[in-house]
């Protein structure tokens, strides 16, 4: 059983009973207070599908809920459902929009390392790899010599993202961008 502490994001656990998978995680550490940390889990009911915020101290021991991850790459979205496709026995897996709404921007039909996560062979979440290559849509003019400054402009991806990018770049370049951070890390290899 792992603590509080021990858990990271996109991890599922057992809470009242239910099967919660951890969208997001801050830490704090409140002042004056012998103990330690706090673990503030933004998470969802697997089932329902219900929001939940939830406080737990450092120490505060969890259940891991049993999950399986696949090999996917997105095929189409269908309305809200996103269907992705398993890498080797191409079956199916349909995630509503909302239970995917960060990573929504992350990704198009040619990202590669995506997963989804399974609960009771049911998907419940998105696992994005650290970093994604994407296409840019709109961004101002590029300025010749402008890789000399650290001045950035924003750019458009075609997924509808808007990152910060150096002044050299321009529109239809593909850069790399840092999921975590959402912060541009250099062009792309296409």
């Amino acid at each position: 059983m792992p603590k509080a502490s021990d858990i990271k994001k996109n991890a599922a656990i057992e809470f009242n009973g239910s099967a919660y998978f951890v969208k997001d995680i801050e830490r704090s550490v409140p002042q004056g207070r012998a103990g330690g940390s706090l673990y503030r889990m933004r998470m969802y009911n697997v089932a329902t599908g219900q929001k939940v915020d939830e406080t737990f101290k450092d120490s505060d021991m969890l259940n891991l809920a049993d999950v399986m991850r696949r090999q996917v790459m997105f095929s189409y979205s269908d309305g809200d459902e996103y269907v992705f496709m398993d890498n080797e026995d191409y079956s199916q897996f349909s995630l509503n929009k909302d239970n995917i709404e960060d990573e929504i921007l992350f990704f198009n039909e040619s990202t590669q390392g995506l997963q989804v996560v399974l609960l009771d062979d049911a998907p419940v979440a998105l696992e994005l790899p650290a970093h994604v290559e994407l296409e840019i849509t709109e961004t101002d003019p590029s300025i010749k010599g402008g890789s000399a400054t650290a001045r950035t402009k924003p750019a458009t991806m075609t997924t509808g993202l808007v990152i910060q990018v150096p002044e050299h770049i321009s529109t239809g370049d593909v850069v790399k961008i840092n999921v975590e951070e959402k912060k541009f890390m250099g062009r792309g290899e296409k």
